[in-house]
């Protein structure tokens, strides 16, 4: 070779976006002008035909994790399953599933399938104080393979609801 450098072969983002979506169960939901939130999902491809695939699904509400009402366009950013770095950053349109549309019972399902730890009748909770919201990714990624951003895109976590910040429990035999 002449010494010129070779140029990377392209990326394709269809089946990237599917394989890194169907390998992990968590993603980050980046709200325009907002937050950054992360959620646990179901990706959901053409081969259903109780989906809106491909998509990804999204239940957020009573029993579930919170997730502010997303407007209708979110960047959604994708893991790499084997290192947990940043994978892809793309544009998602979103909807809400309305509990009483007939695809509402087959994203449940979908859903419900994937939910670990299950307690009760999760439907049942679900349709009641629940929000089944659908991604649908689409465009050119803001970042992917051979175009990642300089900064890191961390975030300082502020503490929750459940952190213990200056109270310490009660431990039997004390501490050690």
């Amino acid at each position: 070779m002449s010494g010129s450098p070779e140029t990377p072969s392209p990326v394709n983002v269809t089946r990237l976006l599917a394989e890194a979506a169907s390998k992990s169960g968590v993603l980050w939901v980046e709200v325009p002008g907002g937050s950054t939130h992360a959620v646990w999902f179901v990706w959901h491809d053409n081969d259903d035909p109780r989906s809106a695939g491909p998509a990804i699904y999204v239940v957020s509400g009573t029993g579930e994790q919170t997730l502010p009402s997303l407007p209708d366009e979110v960047t959604v950013i994708l893991r790499s399953k084997d290192s947990g770095a940043r994978l892809l950053r793309l544009k998602a349109a979103t909807r809400v599933i309305d509990p009483t549309a007939p695809e509402w019972l087959g994203a449940a399902e979908v859903l419900q399938a994937k939910r670990l730890n299950a307690t009760g009748d999760v439907l049942a909770r679900w349709r009641e104080g629940a929000t089944i919201h659908v991604l649908t990714p689409h465009g050119i990624p803001d970042e992917g393979p051979g175009a990642y951003a300089a900064e890191s895109g961390r975030v300082t976590v502020s503490p929750a609801r459940g952190t213990t910040a200056s109270w310490r429990p009660w431990h039997w035999r004390g501490r050690g």
